[in-house]
């Protein structure tokens, strides 16, 4: 619509950045959905403005405002992965993603809050405060890409990226109510991703719609040479037959994600999408995967091991702040640096250098790899069946805001719908699909590998069927 007006001669980039700034600064005191906000926005929109009067060539995005996880580098852009340890730390380069929506003429109206070093699923454990969910500000936004899912739903931009280790794009989004698309594993660069687990995260697109969410990956998708995991996509237009349907297509309920533990609400918007699905035409029946009882134990323990890895280089000597060196031999010096940590990282730091180490690595880490492949084993024996797989994204609410801080485990289990996704390295994605009590649910759909298209098919029919209300902020 944004693009449509632009064309038309309706709106001027310009004028759209000046209200998308003015909107930010009328809510974003509330919902601390931004760690900065860029200043040279409106400049870099009268510049696509001056671009397209003068008929030159326009990108895609038109000026579009887009906000970015503060995880994903952006040249001469402070990147703090909301952390102390980066406060100040400015990216001498651009990612993958980043440089391939500048050629596209979008413009970064700022970046979004996440839990520190995308460690969390609440946006609680941001070392600059919690994000808060513009449906009921008492409540969390999900996370690790709580901010993103915020900006979107608040009208604070137009899209975002985030990135989705185990669930970190789709939890927010359901939680807020916005699309959130995690794609297969290597299907987008993750060059300029600061690492947290790099076996199974992905940069991933929130939006209002899966229409939108089709036209970001169609920018953001394919081979890079920076990042040696990619996939040849062989330049798919996932716009393209988007409103095909899903007639005659099986999807597969996965009985371990709609059992014990879910809210009542939540499976009864649940069984009501399935309804919507076979009334569009398709074929629903239940499947157990049994793997799936085990998948956030072996999703931790392979994490973990991976950012205690990733984490080492923050010794205060390559990344840090200001601190007197005197007095300190090195590794007292390195412990008193890395207080700087949240409670979060600290945890996963230490359970990642305990689940690999000699004596533990057989029964924890090694075990847990074994799960990853027998899952993974699962699932794609599940889609010799089936086209599709549907699931509640989160079994339960947004909870309160410090309800869950003090209970890992409990926060931990709130990721068993969605680590399956990452640990097979399927696309998966959240739709708003229902409210309760003010409080907004989102509903799965897993594809197999390189299925994105059907997957973004199957998604935008389910959103077809659905009228929500517009967020009360």
């Amino acid at each position: 619509e944004y693009i449509q007006e632009v064309k038309n001669g309706n709106i001027s980039a310009e004028d759209f950045m000046a209200k998308t700034l003015e909107r930010i600064s009328d809510v974003d005191e509330k919902l601390h959905a931004f760690l900065n906000v860029n200043d040279d926005a409106v400049d870099q929109a009268r510049e696509i403005d001056k671009k397209i009067k003068s008929g030159e060539k326009i990108g895609l995005c038109f000026g579009m405002p887009i906000s970015i996880k503060d995880n994903i580098c952006i040249k001469n852009s402070k990147t703090t992965c909301a952390s102390k340890m980066l406060e100040n730390y400015v990216s001498p380069y651009d990612a993958t993603v980043i440089t391939k929506l500048k050629e596209e003429d979008a413009v970064f109206v700022g970046k979004v809050n996440l839990d520190e070093f995308a460690m969390g699923l609440s946006t609680e454990f941001s070392a600059f405060g919690p994000s808060k969910n513009p449906w009921n500000i008492e409540h969390v936004p999900g996370g690790s890409s709580g901010g993103s899912a915020v900006s979107v739903s608040a009208f604070e931009c137009i899209a975002s990226l985030g990135s989705d280790t185990g669930g970190s794009v789709r939890n927010p989004a359901s939680f807020c109510s916005t699309v959130g698309y995690k794609p297969t594993y290597g299907l987008i660069s993750r060059y300029g991703l600061i690492s947290y687990s790099n076996s199974i995260e992905q940069i991933g697109p929130l939006t209002r719609t899966v229409k939108d969410a089709a036209f970001m990956l169609n920018i953001i998708a394919g081979l890079d040479k920076n990042d040696n995991t990619t996939i040849d996509n062989k330049n798919v237009d996932y716009l393209s037959e988007i409103d095909s349907g899903i007639e005659g297509k099986k999807i597969g309920i996965i009985k371990e994600m709609i059992g014990d533990g879910i809210d009542s609400r939540v499976l009864s918007a649940t069984n009501e999408a399935i309804s919507k699905l076979e009334s569009l035409g398709a074929i629903c029946e239940e499947i157990s995967l049994d793997m799936v009882k085990y998948s956030v134990a072996a999703y931790y323990t392979i994490t973990a091991t991976e950012a205690g890895s990733n984490l080492a280089r923050y010794d205060n000597l390559r990344y840090g702040y200001d601190f007197p060196v005197e007095g300190y031999e090195f590794n007292s010096y390195i412990s008193k640096a890395r207080r700087k940590f949240g409670p979060e990282v600290t945890r996963r730091m230490i359970i990642g250098g305990y689940v690999p180490s000699a004596g533990h690595a057989g029964k924890y880490f090694l075990k847990a790899l074994k799960v990853k492949s027998k899952l993974t084993k699962e699932v794609n024996e599940a889609f010799k069946k089936f086209d599709l797989l549907i699931s509640p994204t989160v079994p339960i609410l947004p909870f309160k805001i410090g309800e869950k801080i003090d209970d890992p485990i409990s926060l931990f289990l709130v990721d068993i719908n969605t680590v399956t996704a990452n640990l097979a390295g399927k696309p998966a994605i959240s739709i708003p699909f229902a409210n309760a009590n003010g409080l907004p649910i989102g509903i799965q759909l897993m594809a197999d590998s390189m299925n994105d298209k059907l997957l973004l098919q199957a998604a935008h029919a389910l959103e077809s069927t659905v009228t929500l209300p517009e967020v009360p902020i």
